[in-house]
């Protein structure tokens, strides 16, 4: 990658400051050394020390292994920091009339952009319409709101990362976009967070105060630490419309809450039964099936759970005997996971065709605890080759045995109470147990009596509370359920229709699979921190004369109370109403959000532009649980899809494919890879979590290990083009703090490239229209259809949302396009004199219209780099980049020669082989001349028209051609292009053969040395094997051509025994 040499260009540093940062060996200055100094001597010779490896092992054919972090960070050496220190009010536009820093510094770069793009309103849909490029469309998203307990995690960073993108870039096209911004009340996290609050600093329980003063509390904290979320979205440079902020706690949220529960009711769909739910002990309420995790156990594994005195053993079978009544010698052995479950038992059932029990068909057995009497039943669903082929039936604690009790009539019997403990009709041995405490007790007592028959290792996959870690436990409450199975129809053939489309494509199998066997679902939660439900039960008398519990809904309670009035048929007045103590589930009120955001129910201008959506973006793993529940409550209540397109992207795991725990120690907070972080403040944070002591000794010593000097400051431009580089579409992504490092540097190039061409144009700088831009040079020719191709390439990526298409297409062209070739190629001619105006236009054009087009993924950098760029006469065509226009392909397209391009990847081969033989031959200062040699007309034409900048690149002297079939001149090396070409590179007097020939040798020796080693080695499979293939076979490439320099070298050596002289110009 050939660095720029912008050492020329040192303008004072006004404003500037170092930051107090990481550590550092020696204070750091903004100023430059002198060029004579010790330092720059030093630096100079440490960067040709690490050229000269780095050419080795390009020589060698072997790409260096790649580090493990721990590795990449002890290479990573902190940063000159740079802050941005000229007086500039909350929401002035920064001053960028002074000179860029020498490097690039995020902090710096990153001042001051976001607090006056929010209050110049380039985020208000209203501010857009009246753009010049306007086109009339709207695009509409709403953020998927994050739990307002907490802080964004690096999962929450790549939605936006992405959500950001494709808003910028419909922004830049001229649409009316609304980006929605809002946080989730999250009921059972918040309501958790602020009872170890009030515990830990007043040692009250939450049932030690009135709900009303507990509430208070719940607001207070929320007040305190809820814009915590909404700063980190800002430093992440997400460009929301933060006048349209929404909570789903707040007044609006309320009233769209209640009156969907209300219209649910009347349609039918949403009713109070008596069934099983999930239910947390440690929280004492209902859970969704989101807060559930599923823990696969290879057996035997003890956990220490919340209340329980001492570990539970789990992934164990228990063998029990139920002895036939009337046979003494007979018994049917079931298998079970839960003997603590053993006194809810109701009968026993077999598979009907069973032959094992086919005579035991109709007859009785004893429970071995009670001796109760139990049925032995026939069941299909029975699966005779697991275990003995007998299973105990507990209807009240398995939602699997409660489908089959119902269908053989049987009554369940609840024997574990909300808080975990053992109910009374386990008896008074049993009763107020802990339910794992009393688990030992049963098994003791079975032992006793001689009908426990032993356990075995047993994998299974257990139910845990994601909230409390606590077991959960399937137990019988009234609740109110909606009704899904109709909704759930008009969803599936939604996506079926193609009304919704689900993006990648392969979530739509999920999608049908979830809503065909989609149950009841439980909307009850037993907190106080949500939204109350608007039930109301009737006290005095039951409604009709039944013995059930008479319940009403309404709006408000006198509408309520009118209900109950005609469901009784007695003044309201008289009657006693008392409203359901539960809140719903976070999920109903976060399923109303793409229209309750928009004013729903009130018919306001927001829900008439913006409603439905255009998009939802979101992870995949929300898919079922909330995109599946907008879908069915947005389309039953407002008669529409929500949004008609669903942007899915995958789990952020760490580099070594974990999922991101905080038990693991990887768990990033997106702050600390755009600022750094040292070590111990990361292991500090660990331990103000809540982590136990075993799971914090884990963590910490991951974390030491992963990031033995903490995290270097990277930046949110390099964040988020990290993100966006692994697009939406893939497999899981796997995140490397070393990868975002990468993107920096990338950053750094980008901001150099644009120090050359400010210093290049000067102050006296007039941009022409670009309709009158006209290269006059074929590299100004292909450097712009380059620009054009890209600006096809981020289009495309846009159009189908894969923005890995335009992070490659972006970094493809500032690095490899713009600064390895064309400013490289172009730096000789601005030194012509006169100095051609061409040039200079078309670096102009470049830096603008690259900068334009990388604004979506990287704002900070494009609007501090854009600011700076001269103004086009007329003034600027837009006052930030942000609402700038977005380069069209077709703008760009006549720019475009795929021909040429292709063409000048030949001439880059040529390139690579001339700096390739130069390395061949450790010319590292000379610059010998070259001829080029082709038997195709059309071949030597090309070369004829790239002569200079085959020479500029190649790093060689003057480049000219030799006429096919003609001789080269004598002490001239030659290398093949291609089938009909060749170089021939001047040696005589470069290069002294009794001087390089032992080094030759000793490169030989040790690349030798190598290949021997590898051939040693027994081969591997797969991609290994194929590894070890690439190596060998680039070993014996370089040390074939080892052996042609030195017999190149001895001919000289006999021809000119002692060359000597002064190299040719």
């Amino acid at each position: 990658m050939p660095h720029l040499p912008l050492t020329s260009f040192r303008p004072p540093l006004w404003g500037l400051r170092p930051s107090r940062g990481l550590p550092r060996s020696r204070p750091l200055s903004t100023q430059s050394e002198p060029h004579g100094s010790a330092i720059s001597r030093r630096n100079r010779e440490a960067k040709q020390k690490r050229l000269r490896e780095k050419q080795a092992s390009l020589e060698a054919g072997i790409a260096p292994k790649s580090k493990s972090p721990a590795e990449s960070s002890k290479a990573w050496t902190p940063k000159e920091t740079v802050l941005y220190e000229i007086p500039t009010e909350q929401g002035e536009k920064k001053d960028v009339s002074r000179p860029l820093p020498p490097a690039y510094s995020p902090q710096y770069v990153e001042a001051a952009w976001y607090p006056w793009w929010v209050r110049e309103g380039f985020f208000k849909p209203e501010y857009q319409a009246r753009l010049p490029h306007a086109t009339g469309e709207t695009f509409s998203m709403c953020i998927p709101p994050p739990n307002v307990t907490g802080s964004l995690h690096i999962g929450h960073a790549l939605t936006v990362a992405v959500q950001d993108a494709l808003v910028r870039w419909h922004r830049m096209r001229g649409d009316r976009v609304l980006w929605v911004p809002g946080s989730d009340h999250a009921g059972i996290a918040t309501q958790a967070v602020v009872e170890k609050r009030l515990w830990k600093e007043r040692g009250v329980r939450r049932h030690e105060l009135s709900r009303e003063d507990f509430l208070r509390e719940v607001w207070k904290w929320k007040e305190e630490k809820g814009g915590e979320i909404c700063e980190q979205l800002r430093a992440l440079g997400a460009s929301l419309d933060w006048d349209r902020e929404c909570f789903t706690m707040d007044i609006g949220s309320s009233v769209a809450v209640t009156e969907a529960f209300v219209r649910l009711y009347k349609a039918g769909l949403l009713y109070r039964s008596r069934q099983l739910v999930n239910w947390s002990c440690a929280l004492r309420s209902a859970i969704s099936d989101i807060e559930v995790e599923s823990r696969p156990l290879p057996g035997r594994t003890e956990l220490q759970l919340p209340g329980c005195p001492t570990p539970v053993s789990f992934g164990l079978l228990f063998s029990v005997a139920f002895p036939v009544d009337g046979e003494p010698d007979a018994e049917v052995v079931v298998g079970t996971t839960r003997p603590e479950t053993l006194p809810g038992d109701v009968a026993v059932a077999v598979h009907p065709t069973d032959s094992r029990y086919t005579h035991l068909h109709g007859r009785q057995l004893c429970h071995p605890l009670t001796g109760q009497l139990l049925p032995l039943i026939t069941d299909c669903t029975v699966q005779p080759h697991l275990g003995t082929g007998a299973v105990k039936v507990t209807p009240a604690h398995s939602p699997a045995d409660a489908e089959l009790g119902a269908r053989h009539g049987l009554s369940p019997r609840s024997v574990i109470a909300e808080d975990g403990t053992m109910t009374a009709l386990c008896e008074d041995w049993l009763q107020g147990l802990h339910r794992f405490v009393a688990r030992e007790k049963i098994l003791s007592a079975l032992r006793e009596q001689g009908l426990f028959r032993g356990l075995q290792n047993h994998p299974m996959v257990l139910p845990i509370c994601s909230r409390s870690g606590d077991v959960v436990e399937y137990l019988l409450k009234s609740q109110w359920f909606v009704r899904c199975q109709e909704m759930g129809e008009r969803a599936a053939k939604a996506v079926e229709s193609g009304a919704l489309d689900l993006s990648p494509s392969f979530h739509q199998k999920n999608w049908q699979h979830w809503f065909s066997h989609i149950g009841d679902w439980c909307v009850s939660r037993q907190l106080w921190w949500g939204h109350r439900i608007p039930a109301y039960l009737v006290v005095e008398e039951h409604a009709k004369g039944d013995m059930e519990d008479s319940w009403v809904v309404g709006r408000t309670e006198a509408e309520a109370r009118e209900v109950a009035a005609e469901l009784t048929g007695r003044p309201g007045a008289e009657l006693t109403l008392e409203r359901d103590p539960d809140v719903l589930d976070t999920w109903f009120s976060s399923a109303l959000f793409p229209f309750s955001a928009l004013g729903w129910p009130r018919e306001t201008p927001d829900l008439a532009h913006f409603y439905p959506l255009s998009l939802l973006e979101t992870g995949s793993d929300l898919l079922l649980f909330w995109v599946g529940r907008m879908v069915m409550l947005g389309t039953q209540l407002t008669g529409q899809l929500p949004f008609s397109k669903v942007l899915l992207h995958s789990m952020v795991r760490d580099r070594q494919g974990r999922k991101m725990s905080k038990s693991l120690g990887n768990v990033l907070d997106p702050r600390d890879i755009i600022s750094g972080v040292e070590l111990q403040v990361l292991q500090d944070k660990l331990r103000d979590g809540n982590l136990d002591p075993a799971e914090l000794a884990i963590a910490a010593s991951a974390q030491r290990k992963d990031f033995p000097h903490g995290i270097p400051e990277c930046g949110t431009d390099a964040l988020r083009f990290t993100l966006c580089s692994h697009g939406a579409l893939g497999g899981d992504l796997h995140l490397s703090v070393s990868e975002v490092l990468s993107f920096r540097h990338f950053c750094n190039k980008i901001w150099n490239a644009l120090r050359f061409i400010l210093n290049a144009l000067g102050e006296e700088f007039i941009p022409q229209p670009a309709e009158e831009l006209s290269p006059a040079s074929c590299m100004d020719t292909w450097i712009l259809s380059c620009l054009a191709r890209t600006a096809q390439d981020c289009e495309r990526g846009f159009l189908t949302r894969e923005l890995s298409l335009v992070t490659h297409a972006l970094h493809h062209f500032w690095l490899h396009n713009l600064c390895d070739v064309y400013l490289e190629a172009v730096k000789p001619v601005l030194s012509h004199s006169p100095r051609p105006l061409e040039p200079p236009q078309v670096l102009f054009f470049c830096a603008d219209v690259g900068l334009r087009l990388l604004a979506p993924l990287m704002p900070f950098l494009a609007e501090e780099l854009w600011q700076r760029l001269p103004p086009r006469p007329g003034g600027p065509s837009a006052p930030s980049i942000c609402v700038a226009p977005y380069p069209s392909a077709c703008s760009l397209e006549h720019w475009h020669q795929p021909e040429l391009e292709r063409r000048f990847s030949r001439v880059q081969e040529s390139v690579q082989a001339l700096r390739a033989l130069r390395a061949t031959y450790q010319l590292t200062k000379a610059r010998p001349r070259v001829l080029l040699q082709s038997s195709e007309p059309g071949e030597q034409g090309l070369f004829e028209a790239f002569l200079e900048p085959l020479g500029i690149l190649g790093h060689c002297g003057a480049v000219g051609l030799l006429p096919p079939g003609a001789a080269a001149p004598s002490g001239w090396v030659q290398a093949p292009l291609s089938d009909s070409s060749q170089a021939y590179m001047e040696l005589q007097g470069l290069v002294d053969p009794q001087t390089h020939l032992p080094r030759l040798a000793a490169r030989r020796h040790k690349l030798q040395k190598q290949l021997d080693g590898l051939l040693a080695r027994p081969p591997s499979e797969g991609e290994a094997e194929t590894q070890r293939q690439q190596r060998l076979s680039s070993l014996q490439l370089e040390l074939s051509k080892l052996d042609k320099a030195a017999s190149h070298l001895r001919q000289l050596m006999d021809a000119s025994p002692s060359p000597g002289g002064s190299p040719s110009p």
